[in-house]
């Protein structure tokens, strides 16, 4: 049996390898093509993947101004959950949970997709009624949500004892047992992969600053390597999806807002599930290399900078302390921020617009859980120039329609 040495491993961890094998190529863009997805993500990666996979559109290039997964797809935390109130919520959350256990197969990457289980903690009457009626909704859809007691979350997380004279009591909570991670960045490159793989061009380091017109429609977009002609032009990039649009003309009901995580040293594994705390309106999970991810709500202000507030750091590091003091001497490892598109109804926009041929995918809160199901549809869309069943709710129209898909995800005092 060949044997390394700590040296071995840094000998050939630095050297350069001219006979590794790149994942994707990187090719200049041609003149045209039939679609053009704008945002190296993975919604605009996977819907490329899904055009030339299900639907065998395979002219396809990918534009990112900068390298792939760099941007919102690199700065989550991992979370997949389906926990809404809303009919049209369930179904297309549910759908992207499903689409992510067998992501991994389909791909022939391994995306790290591991089920967790995810517990929300209900500290106040209001909670519990909203968790109640979100409960209903779930199992009319055939999702599990089960109520449950402080004993029950105490067995569960034993790390947890309650506080002696705590701000806000833990009245009990509620658990989605189906609740995943998955490794967010390896989304992206195993979409990327087999986008690739199917003939779909990916071009790095390429801004679109602008998009061309021809009297009601897109005919293609202006980029730092010149004008791309496109028969149709799809944006999935998110926290600049009002400034993309913006370049057609389109205005978008949406703000960004940044939304921090920071993660602690790594330490054994004591925490299986991912935990909510709803009435400090903050959760963590413990990763797979042992770091304590942490995160909150959004900084109150818009934003298109990377980075947060150490006021908001502070606010939740201090409730996540007053529910499990064993932490009290980690120490913060690293910190980062990413731009949150805030829908006024807190629903995504998997939409067409009023400019032909440009479609929209914006997450909205849904960001990483969304991925697979929101490229999906976006390709259904894009190549069929109608939306999926799934995502009629989701259109713009909903916005002159007044038929507003309200949604507070795990914000249990909306």
């Amino acid at each position: 049996m060949q044997r390394f040495s700590i040296f071995s491993l840094l000998r050939n961890g630095f050297r350069y390898r001219a006979d590794w094998q790149r994942m994707w190529r990187s090719p200049e863009p041609k003149r045209r093509y039939d679609v053009v997805i704008i945002g190296g993500g993975g919604h605009g990666l996977g819907a490329a993947w899904y055009l030339a996979q299900d639907h065998g559109i395979r002219n396809v290039a990918v534009i990112e101004k900068g390298w792939l997964g760099g941007g919102n797809t690199a700065r989550n935390t991992m979370t997949i959950r389906s926990n809404y109130i809303r009919p049209p919520s369930v179904p297309f959350h549910e759908g992207s949970m499903a689409l992510y256990r067998e992501l991994s197969r389909e791909l022939n990457y391994n995306l790290m997709v591991g089920r967790r289980g995810m517990i929300s903690f209900l500290q106040s009457s209001q909670a519990a009624r909203t968790a109640a009626r979100m409960a209903n909704t779930m199992h009319v859809h055939g999702a599990k949500y089960e109520l449950i007691d402080v004993e029950e979350i105490k067995r569960r997380v034993p790390i947890f004892r309650p506080p002696p004279r705590p701000r806000l009591e833990v009245l009990g909570g509620v658990y989605q047992p189906e609740a995943m991670m998955a490794r967010h960045d390896a989304v992206a490159w195993g979409f990327a992969r087999m986008a690739d793989a199917h003939g779909v061009d990916i071009i790095q380091n390429c801004e679109v600053i602008g998009i061309r017109r021809s009297g009601a429609g897109v005919i293609g977009v202006e980029t730092t390597h010149g004008f791309i002609e496109a028969g149709k032009v799809g944006m999935a990039v998110a926290g600049h999806g009002s400034v993309v649009a913006e370049m057609a003309g389109i205005r978008l009901p949406i703000e960004v807002q940044p939304l921090q995580a920071w993660v602690s040293e790594p330490v054994k594994p004591v925490l299986h599930e991912i935990v909510v705390f709803s009435g400090y309106g903050c959760y963590m999970m413990q990763s797979d290399k042992g770091e304590l991810v942490i995160g909150g709500p959004t900084d109150p202000y818009p934003s298109y900078a990377q980075r947060g507030t150490f006021r908001v750091i502070e606010q939740v590091t201090s409730a996540v302390l007053e529910m499990f003091p064993i932490f009290t001497r980690m120490k913060l490892l690293r910190h980062w921020a990413g731009m949150l598109d805030i829908v006024y109804d807190g629903s995504p926009i998997i939409s067409k617009t009023p400019l032909r041929n440009f479609y929209v995918d914006i997450a909205g809160a849904g960001g990483f859980k969304t991925t697979p199901m929101a490229a999906r549809m976006h390709a259904w869309l894009i190549a069929k120039d109608e939306p999926h069943d799934l995502i009629r709710d989701f259109g713009l129209d909903r916005f002159e329609r007044g038929r507003l898909v309200v949604e507070g995800g795990v914000s249990f005092n909306r």
